[in-house]
């Protein structure tokens, strides 16, 4: 769902009535649901979220931060990536990373964010899910070195990254860092490689300014102008030429 349509024209968060999403979503007790403002405050939340966070009803959760209801370390990083999103424009999918459970105890989750615009394009806050994978911490210590291998990725995408070098800083085997991928992820180590590098360059595309093709391949970790190109039109249809035209015809 590209959730960054939901506003209607020149509507701010805080105007529209966000009561038909959080329906669909509290009917589902492994997903959590939230919509933040740009500064990173509550405006619509489901009930799995709520419990999650140890209240018992809406109105305690609404108004309030991430830090203000999530112990720090997981609320910081938490609102590092909402800074992210906003500052970027870029939706983040799939991020595996740790939550609270209803009994207080951590476990994995997938989280999706991707930002929500009015109708001048401005980024005016986000809106995620954060999907239960059932998996408690203590129980499956190997998801650690999982989430930070993909870290990795996502943060490095610019350089020459070794798929190889990374399994084995983590102590695991290539392979075995290829099927937890698969199992998480339902992709490989090379492709969220591959995602993470065009994800950057269609930021870079979609921001103001003429930097040239070649650059914007550099800057997203390709050597061969020609093969950027091949490969982004390959996942998007349109070469980042027609993508950037394309864009700002919007």
């Amino acid at each position: 769902m590209d959730m960054s349509t939901l506003l209607p024209a020149g509507a701010s968060l805080r105007a529209v009535d966000l009561s038909a999403l959080e329906s669909l979503f509290d009917a589902l007790n492994d997903v959590a649901f939230f919509v933040k403002d740009r500064e990173g405050r509550y405006l619509s939340v489901n009930t799995t979220l709520v419990r999650r966070c140890g209240l018992r009803a809406k109105t305690e959760l609404i108004g309030k931060t991430a830090l203000e209801v999530h112990p720090a370390a997981l609320a910081q990083a938490y609102m590092a990536q909402d800074r992210q999103v906003i500052d970027s424009g870029a939706a983040l999918s799939k991020h595996l990373e740790l939550h609270m459970y209803p009994t207080r105890s951590r476990g994995w989750c997938l989280t999706h964010k991707v930002p929500l615009r009015d109708e001048n394009g401005i980024i005016v806050g986000l809106a995620g899910t954060s999907q239960d994978l059932g998996l408690a911490d203590e129980m499956h210590p190997v998801y650690r070195k999982i989430a930070a291998i993909a870290q990795h990725i996502r943060e490095n995408y610019h350089a020459n990254v070794s798929m190889e070098e990374l399994a084995s800083g983590a102590g695991l085997s290539l392979s075995r860092v290829e099927r937890l991928f698969q199992r998480v992820f339902h992709y490989s180590p090379r492709q969220l490689l591959l995602q993470s590098r065009l994800a950057a360059a269609m930021a870079l595309l979609d921001a103001p300014g003429e930097q040239s093709i070649a650059d914007i391949a550099y800057a997203c970790g390709y050597t061969d102008h020609s093969a950027f190109s091949r490969q982004f039109k390959a996942h998007t249809g349109m070469s980042p030429v027609q993508y950037r035209m394309h864009s700002r015809a919007r």
